[in-house]
């Protein structure tokens, strides 16, 4: 993409993907870009677990009672974490390195959707962290914020429409 205003206003949820997997290449631009995503005092508190194997992928996708079907048939997931110990600001650090990867996918012509883990539950009520965690031996130390999901779309999304800007949400100078 030649410009951000274009990245950001083409970048949609995608939920539906082709059976074509990333190439190498691609897995690696997108992880690369959460590898160079801004942390806090430099802190580096993220920490990712990229998955491709397609059973692992169908488990991920029960790790919430609705709203995460969609991982199963994604060729990568991306599991965010961040060390609870190693910063206060985990989840911002997480969470900047996610949507860098999604811009990333984005500008790759590849989908991408978010799936949340923080302060969720599976369909049996357990804790999403935990069945993430457990799947994927992921320490206790670290909190899992989101499972992005990546792919060649299988679907058209039209891009954001402006016309849908929330401007009474900003305040100038003051509330």
């Amino acid at each position: 993409m030649e410009h951000f205003t274009s990245l950001i206003t083409a970048r949609r949820s995608t939920r539906k993907f082709t059976d074509e997997p990333l190439s190498p290449e691609q897995a690696e631009l997108i992880l690369k870009a959460a590898l160079m995503a801004p942390t806090s005092k430099s802190a580096f508190s993220w920490q990712f677990v990229a998955v491709e194997d397609k059973y692992m992928l169908k488990k991920l996708a029960g790790c919430k009672s609705t709203g995460a079907a969609f991982i199963e048939h994604c060729a990568l997931a991306v599991v965010a974490a961040g060390d609870r110990f190693k910063s206060d600001a985990w989840i911002e650090d997480a969470s900047i390195a996610s949507i860098y990867m999604q811009l990333q996918a984005e500008d790759l012509g590849l989908g991408s959707c978010w799936c949340q883990i923080r302060n969720r539950q599976t369909g049996d009520g357990t804790d999403a962290e935990q069945y993430v965690r457990e799947l994927l031996d992921i320490p206790e130390s670290f909190g899992i914020v989101s499972i992005l999901a990546f792919g060649h779309k299988d679907q058209v999304r039209k891009p954001f429409d402006e016309a849908h800007l929330l401007w009474e949400n900003v305040h100038t100078g003051s509330w």
